[in-house]
């Protein structure tokens, strides 16, 4: 979770095997009006966890996890 974090909080919108915009109806969230581009975020390459998030200014905001 550090690693996560770690990258998270440095290269929200970096595009890797582990890290990578969410496409269709899953790509755009809407918060206050605005619409986002939403990421998800594979911890490790191989497990099942997922975070999805998106990006508002500077800040890294979660919009769900799964596994």
């Amino acid at each position: 979770m550090t690693e996560a974090w770690d990258f998270l909080t440095r290269t929200p919108p970096t595009t890797t095997s582990t890290n990578y915009r969410l496409r269709g109806e899953l790509g755009t969230i809407t918060r206050g009006g605005t619409s986002h581009e939403r990421w998800q975020h594979k911890p490790t390459a191989k497990g099942t966890t997922r975070i999805w998030y998106f990006v508002d200014g500077r800040t890294v905001l979660t919009s769900g996890t799964t596994g």
